[in-house]
């Protein structure tokens, strides 16, 4: 099992001093992957439809200053060796997808190789609208499936050419490539049939975040998940055995409280293994805190008391 950490890139703890203590330790304690958030604005208020708690709580209150995803990438790429770095997730539709593909195998080279991409379509339509493409957000799966193809053709193709819906090009050069071969991976966040079947096609990593609305993805219920995916595959024609599995999800240290990934480090082991079983690669740690000594504490205690057990 590979364990990863999400970066606080939002609100009052993400200060550049901190992101940089914590990319490093992590780097040192011999995490797998920091895994970093995005918008581009935030709501004033909190949006009836935000997905991801009933209340509200760790969202829209806590998200000012809210750190652009590729930007961090480039700034962490430089301030650690050997952790991998990457977005969970990037809203490929807010962006040029060829400007985007660019920067991103641009970081890939810079970095040797160490960025891999969580692909999403997102879900507020007025941070379409902000960005000044709101007539996007009815499209945005069509959009998403054809950023991400073009994103493979010009990072493997020595002459790329496209002819899309949305984006066409050829006699063009592209270049650097990626350090990765063939290209990055991409993870596909989302736990939705569209998901699903997007990662089928076009994914190297089912990416899911469960243990929080809108998804408990418990482990059997990961598994059955799993089981329609991999079906999705070989009807697309790929190997099932192509496609690995990041979730991601709370962990939380409790003695008060037993769920999936809370409570002790032994108890949360037990549980790491247990999803490992029901065909989990990689397992990417959401540190819920209200302070940044408290997100050390965690970073640390997974370091020290869990990774020597699971990886």
């Amino acid at each position: 099992m590979l364990i990863g950490a999400s970066l606080i890139n939002r609100g009052p703890l993400a200060r550049p001093e901190n992101i940089i203590r914590f990319a490093q330790r992590a780097d040192s304690l011999g995490f797998n992957s920091l895994t970093i958030s995005d918008h581009i604005v935030v709501p004033k208020d909190m949006p009836s439809n935000y997905p991801y708690h009933p209340e509200g709580q760790f969202g829209w209150e806590t998200a000012r200053d809210y750190y652009e995803p590729l930007a961090t990438l480039m700034f962490l790429a430089g301030r650690t060796e050997k952790i991998r770095l990457g977005v969970s997730v990037l809203i490929i539709s807010y962006r040029n997808p060829v400007t985007t593909a660019k920067m991103l195998a641009s970081i890939d080279a810079l970095s040797g190789g160490r960025i891999f991409l969580g692909v999403g379509t997102g879900w507020w339509e007025d941070e379409y609208k902000a960005l000044g493409i709101g007539s996007h957000f009815a499209e945005r799966g069509a959009r998403t499936d054809e950023y991400i193809r073009i994103f493979r053709n010009l990072w493997s193709e020595e002459n790329p050419q496209f002819n899309g819906k949305f984006y066409q090009y050829g006699n063009i050069e592209f270049s650097p490539k990626p350090a990765q071969k063939p290209g990055i991976p991409i993870w596909i966040g989302g736990h939705t049939k569209r998901a699903l079947r997007r990662t089928a096609e076009l994914g190297d990593v089912w990416h899911p975040i469960g243990l929080r609305p809108p998804a408990g993805l418990d482990p059997g219920e990961l598994a059955r998940k799993r089981d329609e995916l991999f079906a999705m595959t070989e009807k697309a024609g790929r190997d099932p055995a192509s496609i690995q599995i990041a979730f991601r999800a709370p962990l939380v240290f409790s003695d008060k409280e037993r769920n999936p990934l809370v409570g002790s480090a032994d108890q949360i082991v037990e549980d790491i293994k247990t999803y490992e079983a029901h065909g989990v690669d990689h397992l990417t740690c959401d540190f819920m805190v209200t302070s940044f000594d408290q997100a050390m504490d965690n970073l640390e205690r997974v370091g020290k008391e869990i990774l020597p057990q699971v990886t």
